[in-house]
């Protein structure tokens, strides 16, 4: 799959830029389209009211030119039509009518039986014929005609008809008059016949628009039309607005991805850094070398993760220092097993035979001094085998209660009937006790103060302190020998390590080995005196797993 292939940079990237700008993006498109749908809907209510509002304007408009020639024709001075209006007192108030409406009529004009125009607001059409148009060919000369027949109210015969020439322009103005924002306007007859228009009508028609339409109230203009207006407007322009803020938002859209992708990118960097760091710390990693310890960095989680490699490593080196010691040991073991049967039997004939030549009364100084030789020599070496066999096996461990300030009294009274001249101070005086081998740990005690004996000069000091805690029981052994130098503080424990001369390297070897066997530690270090200073921590406790190893 493409995941396993790509690095934790890029795939954090793409996470962050998806998990920020797909919601974004989404819940806006959503909004952009509820909002055009809301929009196109309160744009098409507005333009039915539109419509509405034409329509009747148009109803008000027709139903008042039809009203005004029944009420004239209605007048007394039509009466003057009978007479041929021979004075013209018709011809002048009908003249006088189309001038007081200022353009609303074309011609007024009165007309007998045979439509011969008697009287008209314009002199030279008398005389004439009025034609007989159609509305589509009224239409076509931008003029509609009112017609009502006139009564003699004397005898209640009719004597003629009276004819006003509406200007249809006035239509067609009021259409453009309510028609602006880029809508357009248009009156259609029962035919859906267009009839008026207002301008750009036959532009818009071309384009994909809302419209709305409103029917004619015939109720109202006495008139057997059944007229209907449309209103129409572009979408392109009616959501000009939208658009304009769809612009916008994608340029905003487009700022913040950028904005995304370099944050996404630096915070992936950011994260992923600690990861790499750790990657290339692992493939040039090398217990054979000085480890140096990570500096924790990112975040927490990442600390955590460095914190614990860390201690990871710490515990592999320590794992890998305890087989270390643990195969020198093996090899100790193996040592002492064959040295404790080839070697002991001819050193224990070597000490008695010395031993038989020392009770000889005759035997000179020369002698004697070369049987306390073999006597020594053959004791020294019985040590190193039992420092050896010491070394190299677990002894099972009889844990009891015990008092350490009463062991360590005992241990310089062993020391003083050995002729172990030493200057040993026991600082406390208070009974500590805790659960350990007697025998393991008195050994513990007699071989830190040979070694501190054995370094010192005449002048030598030794002190011993012991003190309790809430979970551990304190032994600290100080002299004011040479000391032993920071460096060689943590390997002076390990097999065959040794700065003193003629000395094996075991002695605190089986030191640590028996205070690990407790579950306690031990630390090397400087005296108050300038010395070395041993401090050994033992458990004040003992588990029952752990008396049963």
């Amino acid at each position: 799959m493409y995941f396993n292939n790509i690095s934790i940079r890029r795939l954090l990237t793409i996470v962050l830029i998806l998990a920020s700008v797909l919601p974004l993006s989404i819940f806006t498109s959503i909004a952009f389209v509820e909002s055009k749908q809301i929009l196109e809907s309160e744009i098409s209510l507005d333009i039915q009211v539109k419509a509405n509002t034409i329509m009747a304007e148009i109803d008000r408009m027709m139903f008042e030119r039809s009203r005004n020639i029944h009420s004239w024709s209605q007048l007394e001075i039509m009466h003057e039509l009978r007479l041929g209006d021979i004075d013209k007192r018709l011809s002048r108030f009908l003249s006088d009518l189309k001038n007081s409406y200022r353009g609303v009529y074309v011609e007024i004009d009165a007309v007998n039986f045979q439509h011969q125009i008697i009287a008209s607001s314009d002199v030279a059409r008398l005389g004439k014929t009025f034609p007989s148009l159609s509305l589509q060919q009224q239409l076509a000369q931008q003029q509609y005609v009112f017609s009502a027949d006139i009564v003699d109210p004397i005898t209640k015969q009719l004597s003629g008809h009276l004819y006003a020439v509406f200007d249809w322009q006035q239509i067609v103005n009021l259409l453009d008059r309510s028609t602006q924002n880029n809508r357009s306007a248009a009156l259609f007859n029962e035919q859906n016949q267009l009839i008026a228009a207002s301008n750009h009508w036959n532009i818009y028609q071309q384009t994909d628009a809302i419209s709305a339409h409103s029917l004619s109230t015939s109720a109202l203009r006495e008139i057997p039309f059944q007229w209907k207006v449309a209103v129409t407007q572009p979408k392109s322009n009616a959501f000009e607005s939208i658009h304009k803020l769809g612009s916008i938002f994608l340029w905003f859209l487009a700022l913040l991805i950028v904005i995304v992708v370099l944050s996404a990118f630096a915070l992936a960097n950011n994260l992923s850094k600690p990861i790499r760091k750790l990657y290339q710390f692992t493939r040039h990693f090398n217990l054979s070398k000085p480890y140096k310890k990570l500096e924790p960095t990112g975040p927490m989680e990442l600390k955590q993760l460095a914190e614990a490699f860390d201690q990871m490593i710490l515990d592999l080196q320590q794992s890998q220092d305890n087989l270390t010691k643990a195969a020198k040991l093996a090899v100790v073991g193996e040592l002492a097993s064959a040295m404790s049967h080839e070697v002991r039997t001819p050193l224990g004939i070597l000490r008695s035979s010395a031993q038989i030549l020392m009770r000889e009364k005759n035997l000179s100084d020369e002698a004697k001094e070369v049987c306390g030789f073999i006597l020594s020599e053959t004791e020294r070496m019985n040590k190193l085998i039992d420092t050896l066999l010491d070394a190299g096996r677990n002894r099972p461990q009889e844990i009891a209660r015990h008092d350490l300030l009463a062991l360590c009294k005992k241990t310089i009274a062993m020391l003083q009937t050995k002729n172990h001249q030493a200057d040993i101070q026991l600082l406390s005086q208070q009974p500590v006790f805790a659960q350990i081998d007697a025998e393991q740990i008195t050994q513990v005690i007699l071989n830190l103060l040979i070694n501190a004996i054995q370094v010192m000069t005449s002048d030598g000091k030794i002190y011993i302190r012991i003190t309790s805690g809430q979970q551990y029981a304190n032994i600290e052994i100080g002299d004011n020998g040479p000391g032993i130098p920071e460096a060689y503080r943590e390997q002076i424990f390990d097999p065959f390590f040794s700065q003193r001369k003629g000395g094996i390297g075991l002695g605190l070897a089986v030191v640590k080995k028996i205070i690990q066997a407790h579950q306690g530690t031990i630390q090397a270090g400087s005296s108050e005196y300038g010395g070395a200073l041993f401090t050994i921590q033992l458990p004040l406790e003992k588990s029952n797993d752990d008396q049963t190893e």
